[in-house]
């Protein structure tokens, strides 16, 4: 089959499905082996990223996507007239933070971390598709367990959770300190 053609399917397929493909499946689509199709998609990113085009594919644990680069955002924005800009304060920061790095994680464990109720937290993350419901946890009352979703990842620009920046254990130690101290801060008032 003529390479071109295939780029066609690909990029039809990653047109229509509108969400992170994988590769598997776009490999059996085309009746071609995984490793073939993988250069063959990863050729195409190189194509896109290099010319003057509004779009791009993403790859997002091991699966594909076709997107709208960023810088195409503000055009976008004119012509749908609803801008979609999530804000995201420090308290979601980090509750995003304590799930992406702890997942599966229920709204209790969460809440133990941060020292204070999450629930608006968590239910504005869901709101905003930065994480799901991931399943329950086998124990009395059966809490729900939480996760980050594909969307996240396309949000900070990552491939997958393996390339979450990986914290300083000093900085880890000096957090902890620093918890502490507030912590008898507040016992001593």
């Amino acid at each position: 089959m003529e390479l071109k053609l295939i780029e066609a399917q690909i990029e039809a397929i990653l047109f229509t499905m509108g969400e992170a493909v994988e590769l598997e499946r776009i490999a059996g689509a085309l009746d071609h082996d995984v490793e073939t199709t993988r250069k063959i998609i990863h050729n195409m990113m190189d194509q896109y990223e290099g010319e003057e085009r509004g779009i791009h594919i993403i790859e997002l644990e091991d699966a594909y996507q076709l997107c709208t680069k960023q810088s195409m955002y503000e055009t976008i924005i004119k012509i749908t007239h609803i801008p979609k800009k999530h804000i995201l304060t420090d308290v979601l920061l980090e509750t995003l933070s304590i799930i992406a790095y702890k997942q599966p994680i229920t709204k209790l464990q969460i809440e133990a971390i941060r020292g204070v109720k999450s629930d608006h937290a968590v239910n504005k993350l869901v709101e905003y598709n930065l994480i799901c419901e991931m399943g329950r946890m086998d124990a009395p009352g059966r809490p729900i367990l939480f996760g980050t979703t594909e969307e996240f990842l396309r949000s900070f620009g990552l491939q997958s959770l393996e390339a979450l920046p990986i914290m300083n254990p000093e900085k880890i130690e000096d957090f902890k300190l620093e918890a502490e101290e507030e912590m008898q801060l507040q016992l001593d008032i």
